[in-house]
């Protein structure tokens, strides 16, 4: 009976603990982290590399010569950012988003 009440325990944090944490949304900080978010000032080479990183993430391949599709690939890759932000953000407004995703 002791080891069904430790089980059943551990199984609830578990389940409490998921929820918390899918529930929980960014930080201001975190927000404004996302590559298409100026804050101001020059961007550096480490912000390029995160912005690189970031469009990776969300499926955007620079080194893909088979499927030369530039620039569409690297416009679905921002969109799916940007969605990704909303998502992460909600109603969170940043700072600035200048120029963030343009689909011209």
């Amino acid at each position: 009976m002791k080891k069904i009440l430790m089980r059943f325990t551990c199984g609830a944090l578990v389940i409490a603990s998921t929820s918390a944490f899918a529930g929980s949304r960014l930080t201001a900080q975190q927000c404004n982290d996302y590559p298409f978010v100026r804050t101001g000032g020059a961007v550096t080479h480490t912000q390029l590399e995160n912005e690189l990183a970031e469009l990776e993430s969300v499926g955007y391949d620079p080194t893909d010569t088979e499927h030369p599709d530039y620039p569409s690939d690297i416009e679905r890759a921002q969109t799916r950012l940007l969605t990704k932000y909303r998502a992460d953000c909600g109603s969170q407004s940043p700072t600035a988003i200048t120029g963030a995703i343009s689909t011209n």
